[in-house]
């Protein structure tokens, strides 16, 4: 077993995976950029070391600062929680290349599900259902992109090949439109992921977003941690996430869970991961692969008694599962509700400092999360400051749990979205169970309107 991991990554994953290291008996390293001095873990960690001034490019997407920061102070591995570099083969590979051990999967696997026409033809090989659209990018041919389109059927969706957290999109409902579209991505994507490459894939009108966690060993055994629901999004950013998902059948969720446990095995992958798939109409179209540790992992986590991090930690030391897929049972049900600096229906960011700060509590209630009061939200990074967790026997009792949390929040000084959550979840059709992944922006727009 690792003797010392240092954490590359800031808020409240990095406090999430220092717990895990805590409970191991494995020292923690922690890495901050100056504008999280004064940041929780950076206080509870056995060692700290500052990386670089407040701006990401200069502190937590700075490899050579990590991996010196690595050597000064001996740690083995490296974890690298969720954004940032956790999904960056180059990184994954360097580290390695440094003599530590990288804390998910290998680099190919990485580089390979990284890229989103790619990944889909190794899921089309592996067995797993995908949308209908263009097997591979794009060609240049107008009148050969115009009949892909015609193949598919109106509407459809442009994406970029390395496009990522809902950038790089356009969904096209004519002819007309189309190569106008596919222009402009292809520009967009050029500039923002340093690849012009697009697909082209059928835009389903009423979609839920289901997930299936997997955990994969280095000894070819892999297992599904079930489902998870998280179709209340907006701008493809996850708002509220639950599982199991309400309203689909077991048996589709088993079936779905055993094709992604059989890709694993089929493309060699290690560490946790998580397929993403479109559901509509008793249908699984799969989207993309995360390979990493996601933001909504304690929910699974509730429901399996299963800890995500420490798993993670145990297969990069070589271990294998301790356990079968038969062995894993479904144990109620969980929701989280992701907290944001940010005023709750515009969305604008809302950093600062929070002069009070008390947390829920009670059965059933988790809140990872890393301000106290007194701490300033910096402005530099993502708005998100923590996560509430419930759990329940049924839906109707985690569902009560979660307004009985929200209802006990204080947190004053700064916005943040925990109004939205209240009144979310009060709101029928969420409680019914079920909304597509469009719900939560048509809900707003209504609000809007009065």
């Amino acid at each position: 077993m690792f003797k010392k991991i240092l954490i590359a990554n800031r808020g409240e994953i990095a406090l999430r995976v220092q717990r895990a290291c805590r409970e191991l008996g494995i020292k923690a390293v922690v890495v901050y950029s100056e504008a999280d001095r004064d940041a929780k873990y950076v206080k509870l960690a056995d060692e700290a070391v500052c990386i670089g001034p407040a701006p990401s490019a200069q502190s937590y997407l700075n490899m050579p600062a990590i991996i010196s920061a690595a050597e000064v102070t001996d740690a083995e591995a490296i974890h690298p929680g969720y954004g940032f570099l956790s999904e960056n083969a180059d990184f994954a590979e360097r580290v390695e290349k440094s003599g530590f051990v990288f804390i998910g999967p290998t680099p190919e696997s990485i580089r390979l599900m990284g890229n989103k026409v790619s990944a889909k033809q190794a899921m089309q090989r592996a067995g797993v259902p995908t949308v209908p659209g263009s097997d591979g990018p794009l060609p240049d041919d107008p009148a050969e992109i115009k009949r892909i389109a015609r193949s598919i059927g109106y509407p459809v969706i442009i994406k970029a090949a390395g496009g990522g957290g809902g950038r790089g999109m356009r969904v096209v409902h004519t002819e007309a439109a189309l190569l106008h579209a596919v222009q402009t991505t292809k520009s967009e994507a050029a500039a923002a992921f340093n690849n012009p490459e697009v697909y082209m894939e059928k835009f389903l009108q009423n979609p839920r977003h289901i997930e299936i966690q997997v955990l994969a060993d280095q000894h070819r055994n892999a297992v599904h941690l079930f489902e998870r629901d998280c179709s209340m999004q907006r701008r493809h950013q996850k708002v509220i996430e639950e599982a199991p998902a309400p309203g689909i059948p077991r048996r589709l969720i088993d079936r779905i869970g055993e094709r992604c446990v059989a890709a694993c095995k089929k493309i060699g992958y290690r560490g946790a991961g998580t397929f993403e798939f479109l559901y509509e109409n008793g249908e699984f179209y799969f989207i993309e692969m995360n390979t990493r540790v996601q933001v909504e992992h304690p929910v699974t986590e509730m429901i399996t008694g299963v800890d995500i991090v420490r798993q993670q930690i145990l297969i990069a030391a070589g271990e294998k599962l301790p356990f079968t897929q038969r062995q894993l049972q479904l144990r109620g049900h969980a929701i989280e509700c992701r907290l944001n600096a940010e005023d709750p229906y515009k969305f604008t960011p809302s950093p600062g400092r929070i002069t009070t700060w008390h947390a829920p509590g009670g059965p059933g209630v988790r809140v990872d999360s890393h301000i106290y009061s007194g701490y300033s939200v910096p402005p530099n990074y993502d708005s998100m400051i923590g996560k509430i967790i419930v759990h329940g026997d049924t839906r109707e009792q985690a569902l009560a749990r979660m307004r009985g949390a929200l209802a006990e929040v204080v947190i004053e000084g700064i916005k943040t979205n925990v109004p939205l959550h209240r009144e979310l979840m009060v709101d029928a059709n969420f409680e019914a169970g079920g909304i597509n992944i469009h719900y939560l922006e048509s809900w707003l727009a209504q609000r809007e309107r009065g």
